[in-house]
C-alpha cells in the first residue's frame, strides 16, 4: 500500500524529499508551495519556486495560496482527503486547521538536532556557533515553532571548513531518505515519537543583512565560523580601500591560520591575505568576490587587486 501525501515545500532544499517520496511509490495528491515571486535583473518576471517546478516535472497538481486565512483554501486542503502532509521548508507557519487537516497529521523535515536551532536558519546558525554536528530530523508538527515530538534523526558531522552551502547539500540528500523511512514506519503503524527535551532550546533566527559584515575584532575562530556559516549565501563581506574609496569584497571561504599576532584586528599580515583578529589569532581569506566579478581564489584575487601587508581592512 501507499500513503496519500500532500507535500508542502518551496526551495531547492525540499526537492529531493518530494522526489524520494514519489519514487517510493506514495501517491502525492497535491503539492503546496509559495506563490511565484518576482525575479530577474529587473524583477519583472514571476518565477515559480524550485518545488513548484519539480512538481510540474512529475505531473503533480500544485497549489500556491498566499496563506491559509481563507476558508476556501482550508476546505480545498481537507477535500484532498490525504493521509498525511509532509512539510520541508514551506516558508509559512501553518494554522491548526491545516495541521489537523489530514488523517495522520503533518510531519516536518527539519535541518537541526532539535531542540537546538528551532526556526528559520538552522544550517547557518549551527556553523556560525561552531557546532561539531547537526542533522536532519523528522518531527510531528504541532502549533508551536518546531516544538513537536521527534520521530527519526540522521546525524551529520560538521567539518572544520564545511560551509553552509556544503552542509545544506548534505542534509538535503539525507532528508529525502529519512522522510521515506519515516513514512514507511508511519504506514506500518510503528513510527516512534519522542518528546523534545525542555533544556537546550535555541532559536535560529532568520539571517539579517546587518549580520553579514566581517568583524575582525572578534576571535579568529568566530570570524572563520561566521564566514563559512554564511557562504555562499548571503555571503560575508568587508571593505577594501581601492583608489581611495572603500570597495565591498565578499568572502566565500576562509581557513584558520594557526598563528598569533600583536597587530591590530583587520591588519593584513602577509601576501596570502592572512588577517589579524581580535584575540591575537588570525584567519586566512581563501576565496573572494568583488562586486560584479566572479569568485576567485586568494592568489588570483591578489593578482588583480593587490593588498599589501600592513594594510587594514574591514
Amino acid at each position: 500500500m501507499a500513503l496519500r501525501i500532500i507535500f508542502m515545500g518551496t526551495p531547492d532544499f525540499s526537492v529531493p524529499t518530494l522526489e524520494a517520496l514519489a519514487e517510493a511509490g506514495h501517491e502525492i495528491v497535491a503539492v503546496y508551495s509559495q506563490p511565484p515571486r518576482p525575479a530577474g535583473r529587473r524583477g519583472l518576471e514571476l518565477v515559480k519556486s524550485p518545488v513548484h517546478q519539480a512538481a510540474e516535472r512529475l505531473g503533480l497538481p500544485v497549489f500556491t495560496p498566499l496563506n491559509f486565512r481563507e476558508e476556501a483554501d482550508r476546505a480545498a486542503f481537507r477535500a484532498l482527503k490525504a493521509d498525511v502532509a509532509v512539510v520541508v521548508a514551506y516558508g509559512l507557519l501553518l494554522p491548526e486547521a491545516i495541521l489537523t487537516g489530514t488523517r495522520l497529521g503533518c510531519y516536518n523535515g527539519h535541518a537541526s538536532l532539535l531542540p537546538r536551532w528551532r526556526g528559520a536558519a538552522p544550517i547557518q546558525r549551527a556553523i556560525m556557533a561552531g557546532d561539531a554536528e547537526t542533522g536532519m530530523m523528522v518531527m510531528q508538527m504541532e502549533k508551536g515553532l518546531d516544538t513537536g515530538p521527534v520521530a527519526l534523526t540522521h546525524r551529520v558531522v560538521i567539518g572544520d571548513t564545511m560551509t553552509a552551502g556544503e552542509l545544506h547539500d548534505t542534509l538535503m540528500q539525507a532528508g529525502g531518505a529519512l522522510m521515506v523511512e519515516a513514512m514507511a514506519k508511519l504506514e506500518a503503524g510503528d513510527l516512534p515519537l519522542t518528546a523534545q527535551a525542555e533544556e537546550g532550546v535555541l532559536y535560529a533566527a532568520k539571517i539579517d543583512k546587518a549580520e553579514t559584515r566581517v568583524d575582525f575584532s572578534r576571535p579568529a575562530g568566530d570570524v572563520h565560523n561566521h564566514i563559512r556559516g554564511l557562504s555562499p549565501f548571503p555571503g560575508t563581506w568587508f571593505e577594501l580601500p581601492v583608489g581611495g574609496k572603500p570597495e565591498r569584497v565578499k568572502v566565500l571561504a576562509s581557513a584558520p591560520s594557526g598563528e598569533t599576532t600583536a597587530k591590530a584586528a583587520g591588519t593584513v599580515l602577509d601576501d596570502r591575505l592572512t588577517v589579524a583578529c581580535g584575540d591575537g589569532g588570525a584567519v586566512r581569506l581563501v576565496r573572494l568576490q568583488k562586486a560584479g566579478g566572479k569568485p576567485l581564489d586568494a592568489a588570483d584575487f591578489l593578482r588583480g587587486t593587490p593588498v599589501a601587508a600592513g594594510q587594514v581592512i574591514g
